[in-house]
């Protein structure tokens, strides 16, 4: 595949259940750091075999990031060790994932730039409600 110089493609993977404002910011994010954002959406056998099921099909969460403006191209992710063939295959110039993953691909170094994104910058710093401490929300109700 012949990809033009000025060209900077990256990559990240993730299953994208649930779709919200969290993943737009991360989509976003990580489109802004090349020319082309290629997002590898874990299948659903994929997700089953990992323990972790998706809550919506794999064709309702591919449909989504199709949608998305900040996505050039969406490919199934059906196992962990395809990430270096399409990194080889896509000519990926960074590898991306959240901060999480830190360390689990630094193996892919020799072939691409590896980043890892702070949490906050995908998801925003502030906490859902339900997680505030009932003394907090009692206090910022006037209770």
């Amino acid at each position: 595949m012949f990809t033009p110089m000025n060209s900077r493609i990256v990559l990240t993977y993730g299953s994208f259940d649930l779709f919200h404002q969290g993943h737009a910011r991360l989509l976003q994010r990580l489109s802004m750091m090349g020319s082309e954002l290629i997002v590898g959406c874990s299948t659903d056998a994929y997700n089953d075999a990992m323990g972790v099921p998706a809550v919506t099909s794999y064709a309702q969460r591919r449909l989504m990031l199709d949608s998305c403006r900040f996505v050039s191209r969406v490919i199934a992710e059906q196992d962990r060790d395809q990430k270096y063939t399409d990194i080889i295959n896509y000519n990926v110039s960074v590898f991306a994932m959240g901060e999480e993953w830190r360390g689990q691909f630094d193996h892919l170094e020799d072939i691409t730039q590896v980043v890892y994104l702070p949490r906050s910058e995908m998801i925003g710093d502030r906490r859902p409600f339900n997680i505030v401490p009932d003394a907090e929300l009692w206090a910022a109700t006037g209770g």
